[in-house]
């Protein structure tokens, strides 16, 4: 690698230092550059102005109460998926619910994630009745769940509007939101791998109906597919737009597609790793230079693996995903991750990339520390 930082980067850099926002352009020059370690270094000192060396995580616990799904056959990346009658369909019962949740009597989990397919028996009295159940039954455990396209789809089912539905659920017990389903905002790239999902102009309104609300969001990408660096900077833009009106996300979440099996990987002739370590360690960085106004960039370590999300901690990373049980989506696609990580091998994973653990709750208030930060040397 050339001992020369790449000049855009060198420029981008002086922006940033001036205090100037990053246009599109900016953001369209760091994808295409190949000096990844000039933009880490950038990604990590804005991180550092805005986090110090505190990563922070969540106890969490991923349940996902039906793989049905009326997109089945239109979303070629997923394979988690099923229809009604399908080999593998499944739909929890309450009591199901509970008992997978039944490992948060302990007190250590502080988060439910709750996601699953477009189900049209998983209405808004399916969702009602589990909220509430799960807050009677666990009143210390955050409820995250249901990302956009599942809002959508209640609303439609019910004939309701977005707002009404999240009022509802609201009152039952949702907390925040995910934010899964953003998949790539072009319309181009979602005819081609979720022709039949919502457009990203409606998962921006239902996250905007949310947040005026008062009802926190996370935002996520998909990448590493078929859309090109022209669709993820666009897609950036309308990320960045939304929290400039409203405030109202949290953390800009970075997913990696994941080609097997499922349809698309096998149209794309692809299978095993999709993204390469350098794209993966790229798209953080980009998202904390671009999205000035995020303060949490978080590495999904299900999908990119330990070792690459503890590297991404020097590219712009101050979050990574929790403890989790039992995720299971990705897994149905191909992840060979864990589909856990006990809090030891977390704070080691942390620890050994030199910075400080620190257990947080949903909204991102740090619960408990735990390293101090170590002394200044003597004479230093």
């Amino acid at each position: 690698m050339s001992q020369v930082a790449d000049p855009v980067v060198t420029r981008i850099a002086g922006k940033i230092a001036a205090g100037e926002r990053l246009d599109a352009a900016d953001a369209l020059a760091l994808y295409d550059s190949h000096d990844l370690i000039a933009i880490g270094a950038l990604a990590d000192r804005v991180n550092r102005a805005k986090n110090g060396d505190t990563v922070t995580f969540a106890a969490n616990q991923h349940i996902n109460p039906t793989n049905v799904c009326v997109l089945r056959t239109t979303c070629t990346f997923c394979g988690y998926a099923r229809l009604p009658k399908e080999a593998g369909a499944y739909r929890y019962t309450l009591d199901q619910v509970l008992a997978e949740a039944a490992s948060a009597a302990d007190g250590l989990t502080k988060e439910f994630h709750i996601v699953g397919g477009l189900d049209m028996k998983a209405g808004l009295a399916y969702y009602q009745e589990m909220f509430r159940a799960l807050k009677s039954n666990f009143p210390h455990v955050h409820i995250k769940a249901l990302t956009a396209v599942e809002i959508a789809h209640i609303a439609r089912i019910e004939k309701m509007t977005w707002r009404d539905v999240l009022i509802a659920l609201r009152e039952a017990g949702l907390d925040t939101m995910p934010g899964g389903g953003a998949e790539t905002f072009s319309a181009a790239v979602r005819e081609q791998i979720a022709g039949k999902k919502l457009a990203g102009a409606d998962y921006i309104g239902v996250h905007r109906t949310a947040h005026e609300l008062g009802i926190r969001t996370n935002c996520t990408m998909l990448y590493g597919h078929v859309e090109t660096h022209q669709d993820r900077v666009e897609h950036l833009m309308m990320l960045r737009s939304l929290q400039d009106e409203t405030g109202g996300f949290l953390a800009y979440v970075p997913l990696a597609y994941h080609p097997d099996d499922n349809a698309l990987g096998t149209e794309l002739h692809r299978e095993g790793t999709a993204t390469s370590g350098v794209d993966d360690l790229k798209m953080l960085a980009v998202g904390r230079l671009f999205l000035d106004n995020f303060r949490h960039i978080k590495s999904h370590w299900i999908m990119v693996s330990q070792p690459l999300s503890q590297i991404s901690l020097h590219f712009g990373v101050n979050d990574l995903e929790g403890t989790v049980v039992r995720e299971k989506i990705y897994h149905a696609v191909g992840a060979h991750t864990p589909q856990g990580m006990t809090l030891d091998g977390l704070l080691e994973l942390i620890r050994g990339a030199g910075k400080i653990p620190a257990e947080r709750d949903s909204f991102y208030n740090v619960l408990r520390v735990f390293d101090s930060p170590a002394p200044e040397p003597v004479g230093a």
